[in-house]
């Protein structure tokens, strides 16, 4: 009878945090999605497309996908060298944006659920874009 409470106080408790979750997930893309516009669209273009040959693109970018903590690190320090996007090179310069770890952290957010990308409701945090820069 204790275990079958348990499990329910459990479970009760894990779908209440499901929705909060969600939320600041929510909140986390909306203000990613001004940092965005202020600081991003002007290479990465307004749909995420990029520029061909010259900025890669972020929307259905397996960039994000196969390597989020360079991608995490390319917003927090900036990007010098070659990367491939969607199995195209691209070798110039993204400059540091200036951003801290909580513009960070949405704008990722932000990017990582828009124009058909998917973050599967992972959310990134300030705290993991600090972890990100330890590691550096």
């Amino acid at each position: 009878m204790k275990f079958l409470l348990f499990s329910l106080t459990g479970i009760i408790l894990g779908s209440a945090a499901l929705p909060n979750q969600d939320e600041a997930l929510a909140k986390s893309i909306e203000r990613g999605k001004t940092v965005y516009t202020e600081t991003c669209i002007t290479c990465h273009m307004g749909a995420g497309e990029g520029v061909p040959a010259t900025f890669p693109p972020l929307a259905k970018a397996d960039y994000l996908v196969k390597t989020p903590e360079k991608a995490i690190e390319a917003v927090k320090f900036g990007l010098q060298g070659k990367i491939v996007v969607n199995g195209v090179s691209y070798e110039g310069m993204m400059p540091n944006p200036g951003l801290d770890n909580e513009e960070i952290a949405d704008v990722m957010n932000y990017i990582q659920n828009a124009w058909g990308n998917t973050s599967n409701k992972k959310m990134i945090t300030a705290k993991m874009v600090e972890e990100v820069k330890q590691k550096k």
